[in-house]
């Protein structure tokens, strides 16, 4: 039987009078700790009761400021967005709070160097860029290990709130990347302590190694994973069901948050626990919650009803079929439709061209609900199929689609699906730059009179198309978000704010309203709480105005979204503690970057 191992030296204590630490380390031990580590801001009480006069200079800086310059300063003596990302990590193991400090301050600018995109570059570049190891690497090749591997963390069952996993298949917009994916764990945890003050000291970020399909990573003696291709199929769902048991067996106040998993896999998993435990993935709900969040306020707009859209998805994996289906249940809520209604108010283009029934064998079960009739699309006009060596990658059917599509004389592609449908709402999760050409657009606005578009690829030279092209094909009409970020734009008089359906102004939030309220499962009605409450952040009177909320202040529509997401939880009954006063529960949870009291024991 495995046992507990000595818990960690350091005891992260809150009370109705504030936060303190309590450590048995002494002298270079504190300072070589980055949950510990204030630098000279110890004080002489501290550094006599911890060991360290004469380790640190004599000067006490009880103030985070002139440590913030210095640091600031450092970042961008650095020569590259790649070099400034390893700079914050850096900074990072050697003191937390300054990392945080630093992050929270200049969030708009150094949130993308930390995280997505560059964490996409460092994560190609992990064997050589890889400082000190973060997280639990467990590894397909020894599942009995697992529990052992999740209690070396020295934590305890009340000292959990998240774990974050991912398997790496479909990192971003780079694919799958194995044991390299840990960085993807870990960037994660790090927006959701900057952007809704989770504990940084309360979460596990986990990396779930089944091999990987990368040859490059396969033939790199320097990859530091399990050297093998991708371990699929009972073995694959084993592992995972390992891990779920023995998280929830040693941390079972925590939720589980699933992380780039591959189209194959990410749905499965979530539906398989969804009910059981609190449990959430990012790409298939967060994605679909945030776009969704512009979209409430894109229809408002417009004037019209949520039952008379038409939305084509470009692009049917994950993201995007997880976007359709918040559209859909935003038909089924607001419009008045029934499920099977609302699924015929969307069409799907994928690499196959237009979704339709007549693929169905070849359609994961995710994308079968929106295939459109054979009769229904019988006149379209195909256009030839385009080889492309990203099919057998994206799903082991997509080959057989192409193939199939080919021998139908071609495939019903995006023009052909606009011009037949005649949207009033186009998204893009393809990842193929330059999709949404100058022929789809204008033909989408000639019909509609305020087309909503949003390419929602990232990083930002994935983008469908451009918000400046996008206005000036619309003749300034279209209303437009982005995946990436984007300068604003001035057209015909008017700037125009591009919002940016980033998750991290959604699922930061909820998730700290998930452990406040210690949620027994995450709820539909929970998450569109959360997108709610982010789309009425955004400030919609001015012309041009961003239809989302700035990122710049993510800490205060993260604080708003945890509120309302305890509120739903305690209404619907899930809640698994009673919880008075939710805007006073969560302030009281909201971790701080700023210099807490440390006491020698």
């Amino acid at each position: 039987m495995t046992t507990r191992p000595n818990p960690r030296p350091n005891r992260f204590l809150k009370n109705n009078e504030g936060r303190k630490t309590q450590t048995t380390q002494r002298g270079y031990q504190v300072i070589h700790d980055p949950a510990l580590n204030k630098g000279t801001a110890f004080t002489p009480e501290e550094r006599k009761a911890l060991g360290l006069e004469g380790l640190l200079p004599p000067v006490v800086t009880t103030e985070l400021e002139p440590q913030l310059n210095r640091a600031y300063a450092a970042y961008h003596a650095a020569p590259t967005d790649l070099a400034k990302h390893i700079y914050m990590w850096r900074l990072h193991d050697e003191n937390e709070t300054l990392f945080y400090a630093l992050l929270q301050r200049h969030m708009m600018e150094i949130m993308p160097v930390v995280y997505d995109p560059v964490v996409g570059e460092a994560i190609e570049k992990y064997s050589e860029v890889m400082t000190n190891p973060r997280g639990v690497f467990l590894s397909i090749d020894d599942p009995e290990g697992i529990e052992e591997k999740l209690l070396a963390w020295g934590a305890g069952p009340d000292d959990i709130d998240l774990l974050v996993a991912s398997d790496a298949e479909e990192i971003l917009g780079i694919g799958d990347w194995g044991s390299n994916g840990i960085d993807i764990s870990v960037g994660k945890l790090a927006v959701y302590t900057a952007a809704a003050g989770v504990d940084p000291h309360r979460v596990i970020p986990v990396v779930l190694d089944v091999g990987t399909d990368n040859a490059r990573l396969l033939n790199d003696p320097s990859y530091v994973g399990y050297q093998h291709s991708r371990i699929r199929g009972k073995a694959y769902d084993d592992f995972i069901d390992a891990y779920v048991k023995a998280a929830r067996k040693l941390f079972p106040k925590a939720y589980l948050h699933w992380e780039d998993f591959g189209s194959t896999n990410a749905r499965r998993i979530l539906e398989r626990y969804r009910d059981s435990i609190p449990t959430f993935n990012d790409d298939v709900q967060g994605t679909g919650a945030i776009v969704l969040s512009g979209l409430l306020n894109a229809v408002k707009v417009t004037g019209q009803s949520w039952k008379d859209q038409r939305v084509i998805v470009l692009g049917g994996g994950t993201a995007g079929c997880g976007i359709a289906d918040q559209i859909r249940d935003q038909m089924v809520r607001a419009g008045g439709l029934s499920k099977e209604e609302a699924n015929k108010h969307i069409w799907i283009v994928d690499l196959p061209g237009l979704l339709t029934e007549e693929m169905s064998e070849g359609l994961l079960d995710f994308q079968r609900p929106y295939a459109r009739p054979a009769a229904e699309v019988a006149g379209y006009k195909r256009t030839p199929s385009i080889p492309n060596t990203a099919a057998e990658t994206r799903w082991p059917a997509m080959a057989a689609l192409l193939a199939a599509a080919s021998a139908k004389a071609g495939i019903i592609d995006l023009a052909t699906t606009v011009a037949e449908v005649k949207p009033t709402i186009l998204i893009g999760t393809s990842t193929t730059p330059g999709l949404f050409t100058e022929e789809i657009v204008r033909t989408m606005a000639a019909h509609v009179e305020r087309p909503i578009i949003f390419p929602l690829s990232n990083p930002t030279i994935l983008h469908e198309a451009t918000p400046a092209h996008i206005l000036e094909w619309t003749n300034g009409k279209g209303l437009v978000a982005t995946g990436a970020p984007f300068d604003d734009v001035t057209y015909g008089g008017v700037t125009y704010v591009i919002g940016q359906a980033n998750n991290a102004a959604l699922y930061p939030g909820l998730g700290m309203g998930i452990i406040v309220s210690r949620a027994l499962k995450v709820t539909d009605e929970m998450i569109f709480a959360a997108a709610k409450t982010v789309a009425d952040q955004a400030q919609l009177g001015a012309p041009g105005a961003s239809l989302l909320p700035s990122n710049a202040d993510l800490r205060i529509t993260s604080s708003l979204v945890a509120v309302e997401v305890v509120r739903t939880a305690i209404s619907q009954g899930v809640a698994g503690v009673k919880v008075d006063n939710p805007v006073e529960a969560v302030r009281n949870a909201e971790w701080w970057p700023v210099y807490y009291p440390v006491e020698a024991i």
